[in-house]
């Protein structure tokens, strides 16, 4: 709507071609060139102002409505110096705010000199050189607007992608720690009943009854996981992975709760949830690959430098890893370490010299200004 205001300005070169004043060759070679003038500037306005065209374009097609302009005007009468109305605008819509201004500027000293020649176009620049002005530089807000509208609709669509990736990557964490844990434990208590069917019965149908146990809540932790609701305590961790050792003929030696003497504020609710998911992660690694026989795990509270933390630590004597650091982790602790980072927590694993150890921090208490750093 807003170039189509400007096409107003085109009935006065075409009621100059119809007034009879020229020759019939002259009316068809002016309305040729009236035609081409306006298909170049509608090409350009409506093709830059969205999307950037190729530099050379741009400039081409300003000089080609220019020159057009130049020549019709110098040669027919003064209704046609309209054009250079149409070669500002086209300018201060194509061209960036720097060059923009003084092509304005030329566009209209170049109407001013020409409409100079004759007493008539004395008339027609005194009523066409504000809507020049005018037009050009308001073309050149438009243009901005234009543009800053398209990037930040470009910018909201990377949001959103972003934000899509967040939340999958949260799924995935969630998924591999729930369904991870839980299908260790249903296989080995599986594995468990199938020993004992001959010779005890009963026994295996009490792990029958386990694996059922266990299956149901994994449905219903993956349930509240997917709906982003699931909150993992540490103490109710600390008795599934004695039970998780147990079943799988590990001596643990597992605290029952958590340590006395943490501070006032405690282990806030993310924090606790980190450190639960860590607690969940490692005992099932030990579980699965660590062909371990003891498996330590350790609350303490500890003071740093940032703040008080409480550490976990979960260590085996099975066959360990041969990488340290980042160089051991696997999709499970590459979750965590991204899971800790949110809350300024920390988490190092590699082998010792009996086995492999997980030790993960998190603060007690988050800072009072903002997030635990």
């Amino acid at each position: 709507m807003w170039i189509g205001i400007w096409l107003a300005f085109l009935g006065a070169p075409l009621s100059d071609i119809f007034s009879g004043a020229h020759t019939p060759g002259v009316d068809v070679l002016g309305g040729l060139g009236l035609a081409a003038f306006v298909a170049v500037y509608l090409g350009l306005i409506f093709r830059h102002t969205a999307r950037t065209l190729d530099a050379r374009t741009v400039y081409a097609a300003l000089v080609f409505m220019f020159t057009l302009s130049l020549l019709l005007s110098a040669t027919l009468d003064s209704p046609w110096l309209v054009l250079f109305v149409y070669t500002s605008v086209a300018a201060g819509a194509a061209l960036p705010a720097p060059f923009a201004r003084p092509a304005i500027l030329v566009a209209v000293a170049a109407m001013v000199v020409t409409g100079l020649w004759t007493d008539e176009g004395r008339d027609f620049v005194t009523s066409l050189v504000i809507p020049a002005l005018l037009g050009g530089f308001a073309m050149s807000g438009v243009r901005q607007l234009v543009r800053t509208t398209v990037e930040l609709r470009e910018a909201r669509a990377t949001v959103a992608q972003l934000a899509a990736n967040e939340e999958r990557l949260r799924l995935a964490r969630d998924l591999h720690d729930l369904l991870g844990h839980s299908l260790s434990l249903i296989t080995l208590k599986s594995e468990l009943a199938g020993r004992m069917l001959p010779e005890r019965p009963e026994r295996a149908a009490e792990q029958v009854a386990d694996i059922e146990r266990v299956s149901r809540q994994a449905l219903t932790d993956v349930r509240e996981a997917v709906s982003g609701y699931r909150r993992p305590t540490l103490p109710g961790e600390l008795a599934g992975a004695r039970t998780t050792l147990a079943v799988a003929g590990i001596t643990a030696d597992v605290p029952t709760g958590l340590p006395p003497g943490l501070p006032d504020g405690g282990l806030g609710e993310k924090c606790e949830a980190a450190l639960a998911w860590s607690l969940r992660e490692a005992v099932t690694n030990v579980v699965r690959h660590s062909a371990a026989r003891r498996c330590v795990v350790c609350l303490t509270p500890r003071q740093t430098l940032e703040g008080p933390v409480l550490e976990l630590t979960v260590e085996d004597d099975g066959v360990g890893t041969a990488g340290t650091g980042t160089a051991a982790f696997g999709n499970g602790l590459t979750g965590l370490t991204e899971r800790l980072g949110e809350v300024g927590g920390t988490l190092e694993a590699g082998s010792t010299r009996g086995g492999f150890a997980l030790t993960v921090r998190a603060p007690l208490a988050p800072a009072p200004d903002g997030p635990f750093r």
